[in-house]
This record gives structure tokens, sequence and C-alpha cells, in this order.
């Protein structure tokens, strides 16, 4: 279905906010949260302070991860009545790793226009500034805060060629970095980038293992940009062959199954079927 952005039509605008500099708010971002009717907030506190800044005065709705799809309805109902609706986060582009996305898909969903206003957020400076080859790239955004849930992410990413960024904690990112050491390797380049847009903005650079050992003591919103792995390997021999490669090396084969699975990335069971139907031949 197409619909056109500008018809005239009731709309939800999402809304980037500053992250840190007051200087990046758009005039096109200034000049919507003057002419919506109602705007959407993760947090009313946050965003009254910068609407008293900009002197608007603006009746808003908290819309946080808790009680985002219970306020379907209530966009619903500003939308049906003919009004124009904003959406912000505390700092940055909505959607993007805050509170926006229940929201935009309802009223899509429903025939509404959404349209998403360019601006302020922390991966593309973070992207450019580091180094790295933009060139593809992947948003992750956060890790699960679980070490183990953690460590299955980071492993269905190892062979991900492109670029790929993070948001992360202060508190986490040093069993961040380690989990990467662990999955990664010491050697892929690495860009964190802190405080962005702010006074004491800074960006560590080197390889996962220099920044270990390093041990910088990270404060602020931190953004993580890694380098994408360009060695992925290919592997020209069946997997029969491989487990059968390692037995003539004198393996035994619950060994030479653990083996070819983590070098594949595949999962142990999957090489056991595979063998076991051999076999069976």
């Amino acid at each position: 279905m197409s619909q056109k952005s500008y018809d005239k039509t009731p709309t939800l605008y999402l809304i980037p906010t500053p992250i840190g500099n007051m200087d990046d708010l758009t005039y096109r971002s200034v000049q919507t949260l003057k002419e919506v009717d109602v705007l959407f907030c993760e947090d009313t506190r946050e965003t009254g302070k910068l609407l008293k800044y900009l002197d608007i005065s603006k009746k808003m709705i908290s819309n946080h991860d808790h009680n985002e799809v219970t306020n379907k309805d209530k966009l619903l109902e500003y939308l049906r009545d003919g009004l124009n609706v904003g959406l912000v986060s505390d700092r940055g582009t909505p959607v993007i790793s805050d509170p926006g996305f229940e929201l935009a898909r309802f009223a899509i969903e429903e025939g509404y226009n959404v349209v998403g206003l360019p601006g302020a957020n922390a991966l593309i400076p973070a992207l450019i500034m580091s180094g790295l080859n933009p060139k593809p790239f992947m948003f992750y955004g956060f890790l699960n805060s679980k070490a183990s849930l953690r460590l299955k992410e980071l492993e269905a990413l190892k062979d991900e060629k492109a670029t790929l960024i993070f948001y992360e904690a202060p508190h986490r990112i040093n069993d961040t970095l380690k989990d990467f050491m662990e999955v990664f390797g010491p050697h892929r380049k690495i860009a964190i980038s802190r405080e962005i847009t702010k006074k004491y903005e800074e960006v560590y650079r080197g390889t996962i293992e220099e920044i270990i050992k390093a041990n910088y003591t990270f404060k602020g919103e931190l953004v993580v940009v890694l380098e994408g792995n360009s060695e992925v390997k290919t592997f020209t021999m069946s997997l029969i062959d491989h487990i059968n490669l390692y037995l003539d090396e004198g393996y035994n084969s619950k060994d030479a199954i653990k083996l070819v699975a983590k070098e594949r990335h595949l999962k142990k069971s999957e090489v056991y079927d595979e063998y076991i139907k051999y076999q069976g031949k």
C-alpha cells in the first residue's frame, strides 16, 4: 500500500531530539513540536524541560516500554479526530533502541501517515568517526544483559562481514569486551565513543585486545563500532569429509564432531545427526 507523507491527513510525526548538544535540534523539529496537537513522550519530565527551553506549551502523554501497547487506543482516538500527533523519546531518534515502534506500526496498520524526521542520533556519528569501513554496516543496538544470552547473540554475529554497531552501558562494557575477545578474537578493530555531542565526547580506537589492556574507565553513554569479519571461511569439503579428516588424525568421533561444529559455527547436534545418517547408509 502506498501512502503520500504530506497529503494533509492526520499524521504521526517521529521527532528526533538532541542527545546532548541543544544546537543539534533542527528547525524542522522545533516547528513540528509547535504544530502537533499532542505529544507522546518517553518521559514527560524530560520532554517538559525541552519544551520549556523552546518556550512551547503542549499536551504530553507518557509513552514508554511498559505502556506503549496500551497507548494505541489513545493514539487512534487523536488521529480519528483529525489531529496530528508527535512522538519523542528522551534523547535521539524515536524507535531506534527507544520507544515508538509499536505506535508507529499501529498507525501504519490503521492507514494513517507516519513521518520520520531526520535528526540527532548516536549511531551515525559513532560510525563515521570510528575509522572503520561504513559500507556495509549493521546496527544491532543493545546486547542482552545476561552473559549467556549475550554470548549466543555474538556467536550468531561471528561471521558477519558488515561493520557492527552496538549501544552499551558503562557498567557492562568491560564484560562485553571480554565476550568480544572470546567470540571474535583479539585482533578485530574497534572504536568506542562516549558522550557523543557532549563536552566530554571521546573516542577510544584500537583492537579488542588493545582496548582491554588499556583498562580505560568508561563513563557516560557508549556506542561500540566493531570491524566485520573479513576472513569468513569457505569450506570446499563436505561436512562428512571434514569429520573424517579429524578421525584420520586420531580424534574420536565425539571430539571430531565437536571440532567440526565449532569451525563451521553449527550446533553439535546438527553435525551429529548428519554423521549418524552417513553411518546408516
